[in-house]
């Protein structure tokens, strides 16, 4: 084998470091075995999986289901008694109390009646230690479920009786009622035939306090309780309400039931909500979430890319001086390489 002169070995090593170079160059290039930025986002598929999951959440964690349960039927423990005429129909309620002294006829009901937000009926599990409250005063201080009458939910775990009085709907088979238990209430006998009855304005307080909303009152002051109204459409203010009611010696019933909905007060399909407000708002950037909602673009998601592109052009092994070297170095050394073996 012939002798490599030093400027051949000279040729050689330059040739292989190139070669070498090139290797590193490309690969840099290429993006080869470079690590995922630690700051990149998540893949479009995992952020919508993502955030699918935390709405499943919330929705679990706030919407109530309906509580169904039917009246008591003849030869029920809970069956009280029907109108000979078919007018009234009563289901047994152990806050049904006779004032003592007995002093007339007048009697009647003060109830609470619990929606969900698509407008079920419900008792409460998902706010527990929280309480209703109404006034009720001297009117009605003989009796143990009252001044004030208080409700506490879940109405299940409270009492013996959670729902009692099938106050709203219609049924065909039935003189009152739709067939379904959907009120919690008080009951009263006893009182003057021309006495009077006063309550006040439902308060409510506890843990979830914020989650209810009175949606208003119903009052009928007349003797049968109609039921062909809906709760949540009919419920009038405390004021229109009234407030309470006299009797008269010829009609002396009456009722009244304070209406509650859990989770009230969607944004309604305009746009609006409940108040009246437009719910399209302007973050403090000065951003109308309208427009991003509907993709135009603004000088904050222009800026917020540039950001994200200078941040990985900074990452450190990403030097922007290497690019394109790689493919240089490799010509270079297979140019070396060839002049060796010509001079051969």
């Amino acid at each position: 084998m012939a002798e490599l002169s030093l400027s051949s070995v000279a040729v050689l090593v330059l040739g292989v470091g190139l070669i070498g170079a090139g290797a590193v160059g490309l690969a840099v290039d290429m993006g080869w075995g470079s690590a995922p930025d630690e700051g990149a986002s998540p893949t479009p598929s995992q952020n919508g999986t993502a955030d699918e999951q935390t709405s499943q959440d919330q929705t679990e964690d706030i919407v109530e289901e309906p509580y169904i349960e039917p009246v008591p039927e003849r030869g029920d423990p809970y069956f009280e008694a029907e109108a000979s005429d078919g007018s009234w129909i009563s289901y047994v309620n152990p806050r049904d109390e006779y004032r003592d002294p007995y002093l007339g006829d007048g009697s009647g009901k003060l109830c609470v009646s619990l929606y969900n937000a698509d407008g079920e009926v419900a008792v409460g599990e998902t706010i527990p230690n929280t309480t209703v409250t109404v006034p009720t005063g001297e009117s009605l201080d003989w009796h143990s479920h009252a001044d004030p009458f208080v409700v506490e939910f879940p109405l299940t775990e409270q009492y013996e009786r959670p729902l009692d009085a099938d106050q709203f709907g219609t049924d065909p088979d039935l003189p009152q009622g739709d067939g379904y238990l959907d009120s919690h209430c008080m009951e009263i006998h006893g009182m003057p035939s021309d006495g009077t009855i006063e309550y006040g304005e439902a308060t409510i307080d506890g843990e979830y306090e914020d989650r209810i909303e009175v949606v208003g009152y119903i009052q009928q002051d007349a003797q049968s309780w109609e039921t062909d109204v809906d709760p949540l459409t009919d419920a009038r203010s405390y004021e229109v309400a009234g407030g309470g009611w006299t009797y008269d010696p010829e009609h002396s019933h009456g009722q009244m039931v304070v209406v509650l909905q859990l989770d009230h007060g969607e944004t309604d399909t305009d746009g609006k909500d409940d108040d009246g407000s437009d719910d399209t708002s302007t973050d403090d950037n000065g951003v109308d979430d309208t427009d991003q909602e509907n993709g135009e673009s603004t000088d904050q998601d222009d800026d917020s890319e540039n950001a994200d592109d200078e941040n990985r052009t900074d990452q450190p092994g990403a030097d922007n001086s290497l690019s394109g070297f790689g493919i240089v170095a490799a010509c270079v050394a297979m140019l070396a390489v060839a002049v060796y073996a010509r001079r051969r």
